[in-house]
């Protein structure tokens, strides 16, 4: 360990170099100084001598540690790494008697945790004279005494050591008297007085001079006192001590009035010569502890016993006859340390708060335990005990540190109350707590959650722009701004446009608004996908997505496929006269863009030619005969067909139907008053002599064909039925044709065999493969009673259905 001089007022003291075992890889370094040094005072640089970086002291959080009880005496410039004087130094105060007066401190740095131990030599100067106990020395000696005798005197005090401590004593010139001075063991100067001159009490009762204790400061300094002596009859026998040196071992905390010794001394003489009287005489004012019964010599406690304060102790203690003759002897006082100071935690570093990402094995703090008692009251165990993840790791002397044992997760705990147990190995242990306060700091760890898989919106067609579809929520368990959720729709298409110019999404709520209206008819539904944003760094998202459903409304009328007009042509359907009851003779079809009930279409006849004679199916559209047609029927049957759907309010559309009864097309020609009705242009009845041209030329092909046909079958099946041929291509693509689903049955299948038409006019003659209808291609016959004949053996066949042709499903 090596010692730094260092000079004070004007004194130049030099002090050798010590050195001494170093403790493990950090090095100890000391200093002597003398004391009374002003405050502010620089006892050395530490920085320097211990090769540390003076730039990063203060980031190190570099200090001075004491122990607890212990003013603080000394610190450190952080800025310079000067080792500073920060409060008196008195030599006297700190160590009274001990030869050596020695701070020990400890220089504290973190980042890593790293101790250094410095000690502070305390020098002592002259700045304490030589005290006497009494302002007076009051001596009785009978003129008897023989020349030579010696007296005891008492001694003086300084509370300075070694040079600066008493050196000498010096008497007054008198004419009886000198002075002799004796050095003790440890250097302790013994003055007495020794008699060179007889005494005579008739001559002179009382002698009185001045007796001076030097001591070896420079400059020197001197105490005096009084020395009177009474001149009295002869007393030849002093008191004798039993021991020249009592011991006595005393615990500390003792109670007042313990009894610690028992001092006794004897005297040869009888009556009043004999009479012993016993007096402390105190060597330091730390010293007035005890107490010394002056009759019995039982000395007692008198005040508190603290071994951390005082240790031990020793003590002048005379014995005076009745006539002056004195004796003295020393009393030794060992105080043994009683397991009476509990260990004191100091928590000096804590990292407040602590971020929750912090690897296990972290440093959050730094803790130091004391404990004033010494040996093994002093050995000091610390613990924590509740279930929390940290623990403490034995460091440096009494150091520990406070590290990690695991992940933190400030959503799980975001503050911890860590307590701190310290028991010492006394008997009984006696032990301390302290609680620790350790906040834990959010880290953006956790991304926005939905509250839902997956969210479903429905939104009625043709709903306001701006209108609220439906809310999505998200929950981010981190804090403030890490916690904070803002939504945002992902890029994408819908039907081929952005999927910002049909939604939008409040940023800060969630709620999803509608930009634009909806139509059921374009498209029913469509999703998106939401992303929840934080605003952590770096933020963290989730995606989740949301169904729109687009739910109908009746905002579409029935469209009427058939009979369909173009201009102002019109459709005749050719109605056999020999029809019975129930035949279909033709069908209306519509369609409704609409969905559901808002697509379910009825058919009703609001007016026709002749009401008895024809029905339309509620649901198919198909057009029947309710009887047998008659020769008294008109030949012209016209019906007005309004088709509704089933919405509310319901729609509809209305279409009319030219049926012609009729077995020969020689008949046609009166369609021209018809036709008439409908339009005066002279063209339609040139039209209609062209049309009867060519379908009569059909008709004989159609007839070859059917009579070579009808040869070779024995059982022909004779169907009939007038309902219209509608290509496939003839549909609009967005109209279902699933049975059940769509507004067209799949059950009517028609093929066209011949069209004719005009300007004014069209006939079709189609077939279905409806067992109830009749065919179109066995509708016109050479004669009626050929076409009964057919129907009859039709209606007859057990293989009637044998050439129907499914409908495709």
């Amino acid at each position: 360990m090596g010692y730094k001089g260092f000079p004070f007022a004007g004194l130049a003291v030099s002090f050798s170099i010590i050195l001494s075992t170093l403790y493990s890889v950090y090095g100890d370094i000391g200093y002597s100084i003398p004391e009374e040094m002003k405050e502010g005072s620089v006892i050395g640089n530490i920085a320097k001598d211990l090769g540390l970086d003076v730039s990063r002291l203060s980031a190190r959080k570099a200090r001075i540690d004491t122990d607890g009880k212990r003013k603080r005496y000394c610190d450190i410039n952080l800025s310079t790494g000067d080792l500073i004087v920060a409060a008196r130094l008195d030599r006297e105060a700190l160590c009274g008697k001990k030869p050596s007066c020695v701070l020990k401190l400890e220089l504290v740095l973190e980042n890593p945790l790293e101790l250094h131990r410095i000690t502070v030599h305390i020098q002592d100067i002259n700045d304490n004279a030589p005290v006497f106990n009494k302002e007076k020395i009051k001596m009785e000696i009978r003129e008897s005494t023989d020349k030579g005798a010696r007296f005891s005197l008492d001694e003086a005090h300084d509370a300075d050591i070694g040079e600066n401590g008493i050196k000498g004593y010096n008497l007054q010139s008198n004419d009886h008297f000198v002075l002799n001075v004796d050095t003790e063991t440890g250097g302790r100067k013994h003055c007495e007085l020794v008699l060179e001159k007889e005494l005579d009490r008739e001559d002179e009762q009382e002698i009185s001079f001045l007796l001076t204790a030097l001591d070896g400061g420079s400059p020197q300094r001197s105490g005096t006192v009084l020395v009177q002596v009474t001149v009295l009859d002869a007393n030849d026998n002093a008191p004798v001590f039993g021991q020249a040196v009592y011991k006595a071992n005393l615990p500390e905390n003792s109670p007042l009035d313990t009894i610690v010794v028992t001092v006794s001394a004897t005297d040869a003489d009888e009556g009043v010569n004999g009479e012993v009287r016993y007096e402390l005489h105190h060597v330091s004012e730390d010293s007035n502890v005890f107490s010394l019964d002056e009759k019995t010599g039982e000395v007692k406690v008198n005040g508190p016993i603290d071994y951390e304060e005082e240790s031990s102790y020793e003590i002048r203690i005379s014995v005076t006859d009745g006539l002056g003759l004195a004796s003295y002897s020393t009393l030794m006082i060992d105080i043994t340390d009683v397991n009476d100071n509990q260990p004191v935690i100091y928590l000096k570093s804590l990292n407040d708060p602590i971020q929750e990402n912090v690897s296990p094995g972290t440093e959050v703090g730094i803790i130091n335990v004391q404990d004033a008692d010494s040996e093994n009251n002093r050995q000091v165990r610390c613990s924590i005990q509740q279930n929390v993840p940290f623990k403490l790791v034995p460091s440096i002397k009494n150091y520990y540190s406070l590290v990690t044992t695991g992940q933190l997760d400030r959503e799980l705990v975001s503050d911890y109350n860590i307590t701190i147990t310290a028991t010492d190995e006394g008997s009984p242990p006696l032990s301390s707590s302290k609680s620790v306060q350790l906040s834990v700091a959010d880290v953006n760890d956790n991304p926005p959650v939905f509250e839902e898989q997956s969210y479903s919106a429905h939104v009625t067609e043709n709903n306001k722009p701006g209108s609220t579809l439906c809310s999505v929520t998200a929950r981010d368990p981190d804090w403030r701004q890490n916690g904070t959720v803002i939504y945002s729709l992902l890029s994408g298409e819908v039907n081929g446009a952005p999927v910002s110019s049909y939604l939008s999404v409040n940023g800060d709520t969630g709620v999803i608004h509608a930009v634009r209206s909806f139509d059921y008819e374009q498209f029913r539904s469509f999703k998106v996908q939401v992303m929840a944003r934080d605003n952590g760094s770096p933020p963290l998202s989730n995606n989740v997505t949301v169904s729109v459903f687009i739910t109908d409304v009746n905002d579409n009328s029935p469209q009427i496929l058939y009979p369909a007009p173009e201009g102002n042509s019109f459709m005749t359907e050719l109605v056999p006269k020999a029809a019975h009851g129930g035949s279909v003779v033709s069908k209306v079809i519509a369609v409704d863009a609409d969905s559901g009930q808002n697509a379910w279409l009825s058919y009703h006849i609001v007016k026709s030619t002749d009401p008895g004679l024809f029905n339309i199916g509620l649901h198919s559209g198909e057009i029947r005969t309710q009887r047998d047609i008659s020769e008294s029927d008109s030949m012209k049957q016209n019906l007005i067909v309004a088709v509704k759907d089933n919405g509310q309010p319901s729609l509809s559309a209305t279409c009319a139907m030219y049926l012609l009864i009729s077995d020969n097309l020689a008949e046609v020609p009166e369609l021209k008053d018809m036709s008439h009705d409908e339009s005066n242009s002279k063209l339609t009845s040139y039209l209609i002599i062209a049309l009867v041209s060519v379908s009569t030329f059909f008709l004989t092909f159609i007839i070859v064909i059917l009579g070579v046909r009808f040869c070779r079958r024995r059982k022909p099946r004779l169907l009939f039925d007038g309902a219209v041929a509608i290509p496939s291509a003839y549909l609009p693509p967005n109209y279902a044709e699933v049975d059940g689903t769509g507004t067209l049955r799949s059950t009517y299948n028609y093929d066209a065999y011949l069209t004719t038409g005009s300007r004014t006019s069209d006939f079709k003659f189609v077939r279905s493969y409806n067992d109830n209808t009749l065919p179109a291609d066995q509708t016109l016959r050479k004669s009626p009673t050929d076409f009964a004949d057919v129907l009859q053996e039709s209606e007859g066949s057990p293989e009637g259905c044998s050439q129907c042709r499914c409908p495709p499903s």
